[in-house]
């Protein structure tokens, strides 16, 4: 699997603090809504119908940071992380 299939967020890729940039600012509606601007989708792969985790960190009581995985990335993870102790219990 070559770096960019795998995605940045999969286990044993580092990511220095180079590799964060502010793509835009994105405002939050009346109705809780947001708007991901056309580029940033394009960069990203997100198309029309895909499905978003939004996963959050919090210390010392408070959000931190929000993360949108995409669903099936996310998936992807969790059996990479959770398929070999899974493997193990069961043998």
């Amino acid at each position: 699997m070559t770096e960019k299939a795998k995605g940045c967020c999969e286990s044993g890729l580092t990511l220095s603090p180079s590799g964060f940039q502010v793509e835009s600012l994105i405002t939050i509606d009346e109705r809780g809504q947001m708007v991901l601007p056309k580029d940033v989708r394009a960069k990203a792969g997100i198309t029309a119908g895909d499905k978003l985790a939004l996963v959050s960190c919090e210390q010392n009581g408070k959000f931190c940071c929000l993360t949108l995985l995409k669903a099936d990335d996310l998936v992807g993870m969790v059996k990479n992380h959770l398929g070999p102790l899974v493997n193990e219990l069961t043998q």
